[in-house]
């Protein structure tokens, strides 16, 4: 009995979470006729030369587990009720020396502590737990020293008396059968570079696609001048689609620089803009000049169709015939208003009002002050 008592002392110690302390006690019977003792907590001989040994174990509130053994042909109701009731004094009695020392588990388990982890995988990679022939569960024994048993259902039991051992083996399970999660954060390695971006390993034996417009914030021409085979660099995956995966090392900087409160580096797309899309400057506003244009006045002016016959011309009077006009150009152009010359890259420009010059082209007209052909 002093091996229940040492073993809720250890626990709690250790501690692992009892409900309560428990404490055993060792009952003897020494019997001739009628007469009887009872003995408590009994030793090797008087075990080897009494009628009985009657153990109890239990808490303050009550009994959790009896055993007996017993050499005469049988006991009476009340030599039982003598014994429990004189195995229930001695019990609460070391219980009370046990308290003295400790009542309850530690807050923290011990180091030393043994420890029992379960952790359910898929079940089609629990080939790639086993290994061929066993050699990968084989080589996760002997690197940790912890014990582990594989069910047909995923469930894997790790067990070990050292809280390093198990995690490391724990960190190797996962590392084996796990998968990629959309919107999870992975520290992988570059394994190979092309022209359209990077192969990124997440996790052992799983490799993703970093595009190329996934590396940097900024636009970048080649994406050797980021990275390098064996770099070390967090991404993000965006999305599983069978077995290929896209990652984002772009997102991750994002979310370093928002929570920094920085600005967008100098050639990143502009806000609501992608990668290599064109966003367009602002349109100034305000009063726009055309260099050599004249000064339009406010006052409404029917404009001129000069493409019909007998149209009249700005100044007022009947368009002359074509024979008529001075210099006979080809269908004239109108003058200018003061203060400038117009232009007309098209059939004819206008000649220039008082002050102005003639519209140049295949023929025009001029005012008052004058044409140029």
């Amino acid at each position: 009995m002093a091996t229940v008592c040492g073993a809720s002392l250890s626990l709690m110690d250790a501690g692992v979470p009892l409900k309560a302390p428990v404490a055993g006690v060792a009952m003897g019977l020494v019997k001739e006729g009628e007469q009887y003792a009872i003995l408590t907590d009994i030793a090797g001989a008087e075990d080897h030369y009494g009628d009985m040994d009657f153990k109890v174990a239990g808490t303050k509130d009550g009994i959790t587990a009896l055993q007996m053994d017993i050499k005469v042909a049988g006991i009476t109701s009340q030599i039982m009720r003598e014994a429990l009731a004189q195995a229930k004094r001695g019990r609460l009695h070391i219980l009370g020396k046990m308290d003295e020392v400790i009542t309850t588990g530690r807050e923290k388990i011990s180091d030393f502590a043994p420890r029992f982890y379960t952790v359910q995988i898929p079940v089609d990679k629990i080939r790639d737990l086993i290994g061929p022939g066993g050699k990968m569960i084989r080589s996760i024994v002997e690197q940790t020293g912890v014990k582990i048993d594989v069910e047909d259902s995923g469930l894997v039991k790790v067990a070990s008396s050292n809280q390093e051992s198990a995690a490391k083996a724990l960190q190797i399970i996962g590392d084996l059968t796990a998968t990629a999660e959309v919107g999870k954060t992975y520290l992988g390695k570059v394994t190979r570079l092309a022209d359209f971006g990077a192969f990124v390993e997440i996790i052992p034996g799983t490799d993703g696609l970093l595009h190329i417009s996934e590396v940097a914030e900024h636009r970048i021409a080649d994406v050797r001048d980021e990275l390098k085979e064996g770099d070390q660099v967090l991404v993000k995956v965006l999305a599983v689609e069978g077995n290929r995966i896209r990652l984002s090392r772009k997102a991750i900087l994002k979310e370093q620089r928002a929570k920094m409160g920085g600005a967008a580096p100098e050639g990143a797309p502009a806000e609501g803009g992608a990668e290599g899309q064109y966003v367009p400057a602002a349109v100034p506003t305000g009063t726009m000049v055309i260099e050599g244009g004249g000064d339009f006045p406010d006052e409404a002016e029917a404009e001129p169709n000069f493409n019909r016959d007998g149209a009249p011309h700005v100044g007022g009077s009947d368009r002359p015939p074509m024979g008529d006009r001075p210099h006979g150009g080809d269908r004239g152009g109108r003058g200018g208003r003061p203060g400038g010359g117009g232009r007309d890259r098209g059939r004819g420009g206008r000649g220039g009002r008082p002050g102005g010059g003639g519209g140049r082209d295949r023929g025009g007209r001029g005012g008052p002050g004058g044409g140029r052909h």
